[in-house]
């Protein structure tokens, strides 16, 4: 990654007095941040059978493994969404993604079962509140009415690059062990990290390439926020509010359908569908790549519809008909016969799933306001307490009844519960904090 001119350049623009699009390009650092975070995570999937054996772990263990990160992530996803609320996303970015990318190089010491889970729990410790303080960041520089779409854009840097790692690591496997390939993975975020703490400011009146016209446009369309306390909130009494319950089961419901794909989906091509290695290496990767477009799609949608039907509705019925469409192409895929389309549907119905995450991660800043870093880091949480058990539950389930069809159609009941949890989240009502006043939407 090339490094951004340094700060001190003045911007032609602003002595103009034209807008400049400086917030562009903390979405180009932020799509960059995604893109490296699926990097690292998918490249444990597509590794597995390999780590497997020269390891010696069962399919459980491995299974374990991969929730190691899971459970990690989703206990330090709060404490660091709340970080990035008290002293900024610049700093805690920087953190998490140096942290992440060492212990990314980590993986390629591990020796045995104990190792990798250690290794793989840090990993998941160190990459904790990547996504909402990048959400935060949205928030601080891009107006409501462009957060969907820049929320779309952010999720296609990850899925892109979670549908070319099948790809590129398995044409890396073929010339290099899979130790190595860790450690190149890792090295990325480093550059990554000098970058951004070089360039960025948390906010746009303090990053002298911004010019007025800019910091104005984005100060009038952000939600109006009233000042806040920097301790911790009362999670029982915000999970007793129905916008925030229903957000977080939701996004449970999502996550929990997502971690198939990036964990246990090449096995089962491969192993159960009986795919082979060059097949095996696009449709591994297909659910993340339609899921790019769609990602664009949703983000896009979900701020028209906003425009046009308001905050609630430009909200959930993108939400809604999305998860509908999950449910029915992962039934339809765990029953198909053939191979391929039953590959194509799951396929399908990871984009479908991934279409409403700009309305999702809109909807969670729309609400949480002042404290959408925190409010943000709630819903991943939850995400991630699905994504730590859907590992363990299909390699349980199918140690159980001996069909890997049975935990897919788990998946399609759970996006189904998702579709209703829309109809029960209002993001044009914000959440109240105690001892706070409550936030109010900006005209949208």
């Amino acid at each position: 990654m090339a490094l951004p001119p340094p700060l001190h350049q003045p911007d032609s623009t602003q002595a103009a007095g034209v807008r400049t699009r400086v917030r562009f390009r903390v979405l180009a650092f932020l799509f960059a941040l995604a893109a490296i975070t699926y990097l690292d995570r998918v490249c444990i999937s597509v590794t597995a059978s390999a780590i497997m054996r020269d390891l010696q772990l069962s399919a459980v263990q491995m299974s374990f493994v991969f929730s190691a990160f899971t459970l990690a992530y989703g206990l330090f996803e709060i404490p660091t969404g709340h970080w990035g609320d008290r002293i900024g996303t610049r700093r805690v970015l920087t953190r998490i993604v140096t942290w992440w990318s060492a212990f990314t190089m980590a993986t390629a010491a591990a020796f045995n079962y104990a190792s990798l889970l250690l290794i793989r729990f840090l990993f998941g410790a160190g990459e904790a509140g990547a996504w909402p303080n990048a959400a935060r960041t949205f928030a601080r520089w891009f107006p409501s009415a462009e957060r969907g779409t820049a929320q779309g854009i952010f999720f296609m840097g990850a899925h892109l690059a979670g549908g070319l790692t099948p790809l590129l690591v398995t044409a890396m496997l073929g010339m290099m062990h899979w130790r190595i390939v860790f450690i190149l993975f890792g090295l990325v975020g480093f550059v990554w990290a000098v970058a951004w703490y070089r360039w960025f400011r948390d906010e746009p009146v303090d990053h002298p390439a911004v010019s007025p016209a800019e910091r104005n446009y984005i100060e009038r369309g952000r939600l109006e926020t009233a000042p806040h306390s920097a301790r911790m909130l009362d999670f029982l009494g915000l999970l007793r509010q129905r916008n925030m319950a229903a957000l977080c089961l939701m996004y449970f419901t999502q996550t929990y359908g997502f971690y198939f794909y990036i964990t246990w989906l090449p096995t089962y091509l491969e192993k159960v569908r009986g795919l082979g290695a060059m097949k095996l290496g696009l449709l591994a990767g297909l659910p993340l790549l339609l899921s790019v477009l769609a990602d664009l799609g949703g983000g896009l949608a979900t701020d028209q519809a906003v425009r046009r039907f308001g905050l609630r509705w430009g909200r959930s019925a993108v939400g809604l008909l999305a998860f509908a469409g999950a449910a029915a192409c992962m039934a339809i895929g765990a029953a198909a016969q053939q191979p391929t389309a039953a590959a194509i549907f799951i396929a399908l119905a990871a984009a479908f799933s991934n279409f409403p995450l700009g309305a999702a991660w809109g909807a969670a800043v729309d609400i949480g306001g002042p404290r959408s870093g925190i409010v943000t880091a709630c819903m991943n949480t939850a995400g991630q307490v699905g994504g730590m058990l859907s590992p363990v539950i299909l390699a349980m389930v199918v140690r159980e009844f001996s069909t890997w069809a049975m935990p897919l159609y788990v998946t399609a009941a759970l996006y189904a519960l998702g579709g209703v949890c829309w109809l029960l989240i209002d993001a044009s009502r914000p959440l109240r904090f105690a001892k706070e006043e409550p936030c109010r939407s900006s005209a949208v």
